[in-house]
């Protein structure tokens, strides 16, 4: 069973940053393919970033350059590093599994991480 477990959330001021993390269980990170996305009170869920099995990564044109996504093969898990953050990234964040590159419908989500950025 496939279990992917967000943390590192919370209420940032813009300009600031976060570390997300997702652990993954039931579920080898080397092999498969995971990733992020948000969905802001209003709006439709978005896809953020992914990483391919091969360490091949895409990042939505919003948050690149700001947004980083990394996985650690050793501790099963993977993370998204969030700098420069601005008001409109407040979102809640969901770790994706099976979602190769944007545009993927992911098979698997985790429950979600609040981001709020206060300007």
């Amino acid at each position: 069973q496939v279990q992917l477990v967000e943390s590192g959330g919370g209420s940032v001021q813009a300009g600031g940053s976060l570390r997300l993390s997702c652990a993954v269980s039931g579920y080898t990170v080397s092999r498969r393919c995971l990733g992020w996305f948000r969905q802001a009170p209003g709006k439709e869920r978005e896809g953020v970033a992914t990483i391919d099995n091969y360490g091949r990564i895409t990042h939505a044109d919003s948050v690149k350059g700001r947004f980083t996504i990394t996985k650690d093969n050793a501790d099963n898990s993977m993370y998204l590093q969030l700098k420069s953050l601005k008001h409109e990234d407040t979102a809640m964040y969901y770790c994706v599994a099976d979602t190769c590159a944007m545009g993927w419908v992911p098979s698997y989500w985790g429950q979600g991480t609040q981001v709020t950025v206060s300007s």
